[in-house]
């Protein structure tokens, strides 16, 4: 676990102390754009990063060693990582490499190899580097490092990459079908200081000097859920007994000024939270590592096995907190089950955002579902596609429908739920993200998911084609369009679609009180209405569509 260290710390102390000259490249802060023909070549085995992190200089110093299958010839090796991080030494399997056998002018490193390498080689490539990384400039949605400090003046820091990727401070592959099999992690701190990262704790030693290394192995890691955390941490921790029969230490490292009240208060959460997660979607995914959250200088983000909470305990009358319920909820939507492409990324927004409504009737009833979903459709923007069926990069998303990822995909989903059933919606959500309608713990593992793949799923078990309501929904910007015609005693309705296409979405209609389904074949329905007779078309909210007041709404909000 430890190979390499000491090579590594002689290699840091001989580190120069660079300021930061330039800045992150365009290519850096993209994450997710297409893969080298000779990273789709090698599989990504083991990353083992020695990380030493400089509070006092803003700067960190790292060697990292990179393990490859390769499963196609290549003649040279590539990864990414930030130009502001300046390259010391290369090695390839332990060689040290001239000069002139590697560059990394864009933040794309590659590495020549002259010979090549053949079908089943394995290599190992190690870098060291060292320098001020990018600083976030509003974390975690601008990101990159953050560098603050506790109340007591001490050094509290922090990673957040989601938007730009792990290249920000650790030389990998940038993209999300590029996961290391395992990564390894040796993070050197201010002794007095404490650094909780991903997975499971594997010690940590005291160098007498000033400094002391904390040790931690994660498998199967998303690359940008990769973090660091550093600061005066105090852990509360306790044992969660699964319903599914194993047992898994939950973890929270929160600062030790914090009111003892609330931090017991945040703590009692995490039991429900994860009891309601396993009883709807299956067993938590990392029960043989942990369940960590970590307080942070920065509002959250999903890192594996150590969530970043930065919410301070607010309360909002929801009953529970929201940011601690999303974050958790990445561990199966996002973690566990990975989008192949951005352009998927809704299947871990909008199906984790879904579960706050459910998780708000779980604790409280259909009231505090009804609120949550409400207050989602008034922010849908609307403008482009949640799905595009092409490849685009985290930027094009955030930039392209942004908040509609979660809220429509939430919206989506509760309609998508109430068509077909809960059998068949939580059965096919439990195998979108297992991979299996069975899971239990050791039966599965992490996996790759796309947006045909959920449509293939939800197709296979309710037996029908639901191509046309995904298509309806998330590949059209705007909603379905429910248009009403009344002449004389007959109420028509018809959907009007972004593209056009048949739409047969079921409504309920309510006359006087009671309640039928129109089945809207051909996307369209009548029902007689007597003179007079009180009107409301889908009473109990299950079908999301166009509605004119939302939008009267949206228009007069001062920041539109």
């Amino acid at each position: 676990m430890l190979r390499g260290l000491v090579f590594a710390l002689a290699l840091l102390a001989a580190a120069p102390a660079l300021a930061q000259e330039r800045q992150s490249t365009p290519f850096t802060l993209e994450s997710g754009q297409p893969r080298t023909p000779e990273q789709e070549a090698v599989r990504f085995d083991q990353a083992d990063l020695t990380l030493k992190i400089i509070p006092n200089q803003k700067r960190i110093e790292g060697v990292a060693t990179l393990d490859f299958t390769v499963t196609s010839p290549i003649r040279r090796l590539a990864v990414e990582l930030d130009t502001v991080l300046a390259i010391s030494e290369v090695r390839l399997d332990g060689q040290v490499l001239p000069a002139d056998r590697w560059s990394n002018p864009e933040g794309r490193l590659t590495v020549e190899i002259p010979d090549g390498l053949a079908v089943g080689a394995t290599p190992s490539l190690t870098i060291a580097y060292a320098g001020a990384p990018r600083v976030a400039p509003r974390a975690p949605w601008s990101g990159g490092f953050v560098w603050s400090q506790t109340p007591d003046g001490q050094p509290w820091i922090a990673t957040a990459v989601q938007g730009e990727g792990c290249d920000i401070f650790w030389p990998c592959i940038d993209h999300p079908l590029s996961e290391s099999g395992r990564v390894n992690l040796h993070i050197t701190v201010p002794t007095g200081l404490v650094a909780p990262s991903n997975g499971r704790f594997l010690g940590s030693e005291d160098h007498g000097d000033g400094w002391t290394t904390w040790n931690w192995s994660a498998a199967n890691p998303n690359t940008y859920a990769i973090a660091l955390n550093i600061g005066p941490y105090e852990e509360t921790t306790a044992t969660y007994h699964s319903r599914f029969g194993n047992s898994f230490p939950m973890s929270f490292w929160h600062l030790k000024s914090d009111d003892p009240e609330k931090v017991a208060a945040l703590f009692a959460e995490f039991k429900p939270m994860l009891d309601f997660y396993e009883a709807t979607v299956g067993p938590f995914p990392f029960g043989d590592e942990k369940m960590g959250v970590v307080e942070t200088p920065h509002l959250g983000m999903e890192h594996q096995t150590i969530n970043a909470y930065g919410n301070q305990y607010r309360l909002d009358g929801r009953g529970y907190d929201w940011l601690l319920q999303h974050e958790l909820a990445h561990e199966w939507f996002g973690n566990q089950m990975t989008n192949i492409d951005a352009d998927d990324l809704w299947l871990h927004e909008g199906l984790g955002a879904y579960m706050q409504p459910l998780y708000g009737r779980w604790l409280h009833g259909d009231r505090y579902l009804q609120t949550e979903l409400a207050e989602m459709q008034r922010d849908l923007v609307n403008e482009h596609p949640v799905v595009t069926g092409r490849h685009r990069t985290d930027a094009e998303v955030s930039n392209g429908p942004g908040n509609d990822i979660y809220f429509k995909g939430a919206l989506f989903a509760h309609t998508l739920r109430l068509l077909i059933g809960d059998e068949a919606f939580f059965r096919s959500i439990t195998t979108l993200v297992y991979g299996r309608p069975d899971p239990q713990p050791g039966n599965f593992t992490t996996l790759y998911r796309s947006t045909q793949d959920l449509i293939d799923i939800v197709n296979q078990n309710t037996g029908q084609d639901y191509g046309w309501l995904f298509r309806g929904y998330l590949m059209n910007a705007a909603l379905p369009d429910l248009v009403q015609t009344r002449e004389g005693d007959r109420l028509s309705l018809h959907w009007v679609t972004g593209d056009g296409a048949d739409f047969p979405l079921p409504v309920e209609v309510e006359i006087d009180g009671r309640v039928q389904t129109l089945a809207m074949t051909g996307g369209r329905g009548e029902v007689a209405v007597p003179e007079g007779a009180h009107v409301l078309i889908d009473p109990a909210n299950k079908v999301l569509r166009r509605l004119p007041f939302i939008e009267a709404y949206r228009a007069s909000r001062p920041d539109r």
